[in-house]
């Protein structure tokens, strides 16, 4: 909206009514004002850059899947070999064969946790390296529901029990057993020597 100018008889018209009006401030000094301003010059605006566009570049990302606690399984592939490095792989394929074996199918915790400490020390004064402890895969729930649940109980609570004392000492590594010794339902245990 562009500003009009101001005709002679409204600038007339103006001066008359502050003459004839009383000041709010008389204390202050009485200004000058210009009867009319300067039309201001355009300036010109500077050239816009256009950049380099690609189809979808501001689009939003896909969100990141929530990151859930990794399973018992991954956990302990990923946790590093406290053992000998060749015996690990010679375990990992199967190829050692465990001294002794404890199944936990069917137990309920407070049956399986004690037997799990027994064996495992019984084992390792016993002279024994390489156990194995079957905990079978766990059975699937009816309703999944939106929370996620770990499936199958003792699966994930063998590697914690080992974890704590009094076999904690006791244990070495922790692995998930060879397909040909129960896969995913039974877990290697190596153990330390005793002194």
């Amino acid at each position: 909206m562009t500003r009009r100018k101001l005709t002679t008889e409204e600038i007339d018209l103006w001066r008359k009514v502050t003459q004839q009006a009383e000041r709010l401030h008389p204390e202050l000094p009485q200004s000058v004002h210009p009867t009319t301003l300067p039309k201001p010059k355009p300036t010109k605006a500077p050239k816009a850059r256009i950049e380099a566009f690609e189809l979808g570049q501001t689009a939003a990302t896909k969100p990141a899947r929530n990151a859930l606690k990794p399973s018992v399984t991954d956990a302990l592939r990923a946790s590093p070999v406290q053992m000998d490095t060749k015996a690990f792989g010679r375990m990992k394929r199967g190829k050692l064969k465990p001294e002794g074996k404890l199944d936990l199918h069917g137990m309920r915790m407070d049956t399986a946790y004690p037997a799990l400490i027994r064996f495992i020390l019984t084992a390792q004064a016993q002279g024994k390296r390489l156990v194995l402890v079957v905990t079978g895969k766990g059975k699937d729930r009816d309703e999944p529901g939106p929370i996620p649940t770990p499936r199958g109980v003792l699966r994930n609570q063998v590697p914690q029990w080992l974890s704590l004392p009094p076999v904690a000492q006791a244990v070495l590594q922790v692995t998930p057993a060879h397909i040909s010794h129960g896969g995913d339902g039974a877990y290697y245990v190596y153990l330390r020597r005793t002194r």
